[in-house]
């Protein structure tokens, strides 16, 4: 498997806990009438390593509620390079690279045998006041806590 780069502004490269790694089989379920994955599907496969991301630095979804704010996804970015097919095995990558006003994590996909990359893409998420439902413009000292960030 191929090493996971994390350049960018808020580099999260040197922290391992800020990236995770999940396997998954493509189920027939998952097909489009060509025989390939269906393009809707990636977004679940991104979603399945983004949350393994989050349970590692123990933020995931009911540890996100307590704290009282919620993490929409504002936009998402998928670059198909390579269809993925029945019961190919893949790798599914997740890192964070951006924290300070808002949150990016960027993915990849690669078989599993050849360690081919794809897929890339990245989403971009936001944090709300989960008892208001207002929009913060910088990220809440939660995160930079479970990121082990201090401003």
């Amino acid at each position: 498997m191929p090493p996971i780069d994390a350049p960018g502004p808020g580099n999260a490269a040197a922290d391992s806990r800020w990236r995770a790694q999940v396997e998954l089989t493509i189920p027939f379920h998952d097909l489009d009438p060509l025989d390939i994955v269906w393009h809707g599907n990636y977004v679940r496969y991104f979603e399945h390593a983004r949350t393994a991301l989050f349970q590692q630095l123990d933020y995931d979804v009911p540890a996100m509620r307590e704290s009282g704010y919620v993490w929409p996804v504002i936009e998402l970015n998928i670059r198909y390079a390579r269809p993925l097919r029945y019961m190919q095995r893949i790798v599914v990558s997740a890192w964070i690279v951006e924290w300070e006003n808002r949150l990016k994590v960027r993915y990849e996909i690669h078989d599993h045998a050849t360690g081919a990359r794809l897929t890339r893409g990245h989403t971009i998420q936001v944090a709300v006041v989960r008892a208001s439902g207002e929009m913060c413009y910088v990220c809440p000292p939660v995160l930079l806590q479970k990121l082990g960030v201090f401003a």
